[in-house]
């Protein structure tokens, strides 16, 4: 995505824009295309030229990504569950749910928090905590740290690199593909390790 192409459009959409686009991300099934992690750090540097409130911004966006994980949790919880009720067919198992389960009950601490820097994942995996029957205070708790970290530590990445860089807005098109390139990282890893293993 163009760098100055994304600043202009953010300054266009504002607080009310930034802050619907990290909620629907965060918890709407058809959010799952959008820049989230390239949106908060344009975000952050935009405050830095100040054209936004830096801490008006991050907080708001912290409460959406907040908001919209409570959103995607609850969708599952009411509507996901119902799938355990269905007999197994070509495509679907029920077992699947069952894994998905017990795999949040092992780790789905750190999957909420994790999730965040990953996109398409981040969507998801409050749908899946809901579908799982996560403890709702357990992926509260870690549904707060996960937020936190990703929107007040890209924001003010993005802040702080507009402030201290001299005419960053040059390099910021190269500094959010490494972003996204490190956001997909661990997806990408996932997939290529059982092929590693297996050849061995």
């Amino acid at each position: 995505m163009d760098g100055n192409f994304l600043q202009e459009q953010i300054k266009n959409i504002g607080y009310l824009g930034v802050w619907g686009i990290v909620f629907a991300e965060s918890g709407l099934m058809i959010g799952f295309f959008l820049p989230g992690d390239s949106l908060l750090v344009t975000a952050g540097f935009i405050a830095s030229q100040g054209y936004l409130n830096v801490w008006v911004l991050v907080f708001g966006c912290f409460v959406c990504a907040v908001l919209g994980d409570n959103v995607g949790y609850f969708t599952g919880h009411r509507w996901g569950r119902k799938l355990f009720t269905q007999e197994d067919s070509r495509f679907f198992k029920k077992r699947y749910l069952q894994e998905t389960e017990s795999f949040y009950q092992k780790h789905g601490q750190k999957t909420i928090i994790l999730a965040r820097f990953m996109p398409v994942v981040r969507t998801f995996a409050p749908i899946i905590a809901g579908t799982a029957a996560m403890q709702y205070k357990t992926f509260m708790f870690y549904n707060l740290i996960g937020g936190f970290i990703w929107t007040f530590g890209l924001v003010l990445f993005g802040y702080f690199l507009g402030r201290v860089v001299p005419d960053v807005d040059r390099y910021l098109l190269p500094i959010i593909l490494v972003i996204i390139f490190i956001s997909l990282a661990p997806a990408i890893w996932h997939l290529i390790e059982p092929r590693l293993k297996s050849r061995k």
